[in-house]
């Protein structure tokens, strides 16, 4: 008898994201195996982020989308434990708001949950606002390969844009991760190290692919870097001291400045073809 796929709900925080959120429902929609549903926990936008949900809401009257609003409190953390909280499928998945799903991301969700071991996954980004994005992707792919071989597989990075949690393993640690009221650490390595402690399962699906956008670089070299140290201040707060587990910011603190220049040149050529009628 074959074993029935479990149900899939989308969280996606938002706060202002007005640019971005239209594109990121519309792949959420358009799934080739549809979602649950797909919830957007607002955070006290000031923006049309609301306002351009629910004209989405009444352009897809048949899709299964939410609109919930959090404003006990600004901030990701607990905008996304109150969307995680809310949803109602066997498997969280978790996105950001400029995240944009492969059409199959759904598909190879529930085929990985099918394991009931499976209490976590995690995939691979691509890049869609930079060039040669099917190369990113691979770079990117063979980046986390690369750090979970040198962890030994202790340590799996669970990456908040592209992640999904089953609900049983939330409702787990639910009341264990952090708040980082100082927001100083990565929340979703945080969630991997609390799944850790329990030894719940966390699995790296390459087939799990979502884009997003490389707006992060378009930071200060003083903010990216505090960005990127946050692997570094989240394991700290756990107390774990593995030098391996430093790789992942060298290798992001190592990329900014060629990515950088390369999205601007990018960029720069864009804007040149839609100056010539080109898109």
């Amino acid at each position: 008898m074959q074993t029935a796929k479990p149900s899939v709900s989308i969280i996606i925080p938002a706060f202002n994201e007005e640019s971005v959120i239209r594109q990121c429902l519309f792949a959420a929609i358009s799934q080739s195996e549809p979602p649950a549903e797909i919830i957007v926990v607002d955070n006290k936008s000031t923006d049309r982020t609301v306002e351009l949900v629910r004209q989405m809401q009444d352009e897809y009257p048949d899709a299964p989308l939410v609109l919930l609003s959090q404003d006990q409190a600004q901030g990701l953390i607990p905008t996304r434990n109150f969307g995680l909280d809310h949803a109602t499928g066997e498997v969280l998945g978790r996105i950001d708001a400029d995240s944009i799903l492969e059409p199959d991301w759904v598909e190879h969700l529930q085929n990985a949950f099918l394991d009931p071991e499976v209490m976590a996954s995690t995939g691979p980004v691509l890049y869609y606002d930079m060039p040669l994005r099917r190369f990113g992707l691979q770079a990117d792919d063979r980046m986390r390969r690369f750090v979970l071989k040198l962890a030994k597989k202790q340590y799996h990075f669970l990456f908040g844009s592209n992640m999904a949690i089953r609900r049983g393993a939330w409702e787990i640690i639910r009341n264990e991760v952090c708040l980082d009221e100082d927001d100083e650490m990565h929340e979703d390595i945080d969630i991997s190290v609390h799944l850790a402690e329990h030894a719940l399962r966390i699995l790296y699906v390459p087939e799990m692919i979502s884009g997003m956008s490389a707006r992060r670089l378009e930071d200060s070299p003083k903010d990216y870097r505090y960005y990127v140290t946050r692997f570094d201040r989240t394991y700290k707060n756990h107390k774990i001291k593995r030098r391996v587990l430093r790789v992942p910011t060298l290798i992001f603190m190592s990329v900014y400045y060629p990515a950088k220049i390369l999205r601007r040149v990018h960029q720069a050529r864009t804007k040149q073809i839609v100056a010539r009628g080109g898109i």
